[in-house]
């Protein structure tokens, strides 16, 4: 029988948090080569272990400010704006202020700690203090309470269990971005110059806008609701859209980010292309993925910068010969295939994991014997 007990984060690991060298002097960040993570870059990543940030730092940057060095295997927790994103440092780094990192006690499993704070995100959330938004204190995140298996041991079987599970989850994402690749490859070796022409997209199908956001009165089901692009951010049991989907996000940090759906969606907000429109989902979806940074730079507004099915239509392509569509989608439709399938068995298997995790770190299910 595994033995628990209970102590306090500050026993098990040093909490450390981080700063940001001054923005108004390039010499913080130009050619720098100390990683330097901030919330926004855990927005955007599904892995566990990181290894740098959209920025990195230089040692002037660095010293000018009161950042620390996180040595490998430490545990990134973001305590503010949002609270609750996990990562584990694939190697020496530093972040912003909006982490309280935790560098694990040699007795302790930096992986079994990366899952014990996804367990308690809830209860470190519920700590916070704040008007405008909410944010964890060096001394509160300390002082929280855990429960973990007294011997290592029992720490490294729990991670494993759950490890195993999002090794496969990451490989399957890992095989996806493959196959994602091999699909942009046949792209432009059938369509070289696809993007020089007098011709527009809107010339050949028009992109929709979802409705905005759901009635108060909806149902919730599990269709996902897509407002930025990326990951649903809730679930009714309506749609507009028919599978398979590309959705172009409207507005904010990941504006211009296409993602692909292989299920219905409720857009949303969210410029959409689907199946109902055309056969050759595929075909556009490869075509504005590589035009992401070319759709955001469309944005208008002021107040709300904001990207409108217009915008999309708007961008220029050259004569599009359709046998040569109709001819890729036909290549590239086994492989997309593919992709969904991954997807579907990552989506069961984070199902598993989260059904687990609750119940590993409770001590519910017992690890002794396995």
């Amino acid at each position: 029988m595994t033995e628990w007990k209970e102590c306090k984060i500050s026993d098990i690991g040093t909490v450390v948090g981080g700063a940001t060298p001054s923005t108004k002097n390039k010499k913080n960040y130009e050619n720098g080569d100390i990683p330097w993570i901030t919330p926004k870059d855990l927005s955007t990543f599904y892995g566990r272990y990181i290894k740098c940030g959209e920025r990195n730092i230089t040692k002037e940057g660095f010293d000018s400010c009161s950042t620390r060095l996180l040595p490998k295997n430490s545990v990134l927790f973001s305590s503010r704006a949002p609270i609750g994103y996990v990562a584990i440092a694939e190697n020496e780094m530093c972040t912003n202020q909006g982490f309280k990192s935790v560098i694990p006690n040699k007795n302790i499993d930096s992986l079994f700690l990366y899952y014990l704070l996804k367990f308690n995100k809830d209860k470190i959330e519920s700590m916070g203090s704040g008007t405008t938004f909410k944010e964890i204190s060096g001394n509160t995140m300390k002082n929280i309470k855990v429960c973990i298996p007294s011997d290592i041991k029992g720490q490294k079987k729990i991670a494993e269990i759950l490890g195993n599970i999002d090794d496969k989850i990451e490989k399957n994402r890992e095989i996806n971005n493959n196959l994602e690749q091999q699909t942009q490859a046949i792209f432009d070796s059938m369509f070289p110059n696809i993007t020089n022409g007098e011709n527009t997209i809107g010339d050949t199908i028009t992109p929709k806008r979802g409705k905005g956001l759901l009635s108060k009165n909806a149902v919730f089901g599990n269709v996902p609701v897509v407002a930025g692009g990326l990951e649903p951010s809730t679930y009714h049991n309506t749609a507009n859209t028919k599978a398979p989907v590309l959705a172009i996000s409207a507005s904010g940090a990941n504006a211009g980010f296409v993602s692909l759906w292989n299920i219905p969606i409720w857009s949303s907000d969210s410029s959409f292309i689907d199946s109902s429109m055309t056969d050759d989902v595929y075909f556009w979806y490869v075509l504005l993925k590589k035009r992401q940074r070319e759709i955001y730079d469309s944005q208008t507004g002021s107040a709300q910068p904001h990207i409108y099915p217009q915008h999309i239509a708007a961008m220029p392509i050259s004569d599009l010969n359709f046998d040569d569509v109709r001819n890729y989608t036909s290549i590239v439709t086994p492989i997309f295939e593919m992709i969904g399938h991954n997807k579907d068995e990552n989506a069961r298997l984070a199902t598993t994991r989260d059904t687990l995790l609750p119940k590993l770190m409770s001590g519910e299910l017992d690890v002794s014997n396995i």
